[in-house]
């Protein structure tokens, strides 16, 4: 993604992106997440008696789909904004968990930039609106309008 100046941004409310590339939420990944968690549940890392659950076998946590959102706008798929400073995440304003990630599976980033806020001269509040799709689902992981806040 080419980098978009601050004073174009308004231009790109209401397009969207071409989607990241595909990142894998392996076993390894999950098992991972759980120590960085201590969140432990045995849906997440126990693979025989997750396979007697509805899923069939271990899942990804949520916030593990969604801590991945980072990772999948860096991949070209987010907004960049030339001669920032810096860019933070400043939160969301919404999030839904509608499908489980299988371990293995993998996902890609779907960003729309719907609003842009300039907070104080040169402090831009953008809120994109994000789906992670996963591959060869008709469901998405995850749908939010996530907030990042850019010090140009």
């Amino acid at each position: 993604m080419p980098e978009i100046k601050a004073e174009e941004l308004n231009d790109q409310i209401g397009k969207s992106q071409p989607p990241s590339q595909w990142s894998s939420l392996e076993q390894s990944r999950i098992n991972l997440f759980a120590e960085a968690t201590d969140d432990y549940q045995f849906i997440h890392m126990d693979e025989e008696k997750a396979k007697e659950t509805p899923f069939g076998g271990t899942i990804a946590h949520g916030f593990l789909s969604l801590s991945m959102l980072t990772h999948l706008a860096e991949g070209g798929a987010g907004i960049v904004v030339a001669n920032a400073k810096m860019g933070v995440n400043y939160g969301f304003d919404k999030i839904r968990f509608l499908m489980p990630v299988r371990a293995g599976k993998r996902v890609r980033g779907h960003f729309k930039l719907v609003e842009v806020t300039e907070k104080k001269p040169g402090q831009f509040l953008l809120k994109s609106e994000v789906t992670v799709e996963i591959e060869g689902e008709s469901k998405p992981a995850i749908m939010a309008e996530w907030l990042t806040m850019y010090m140009v």
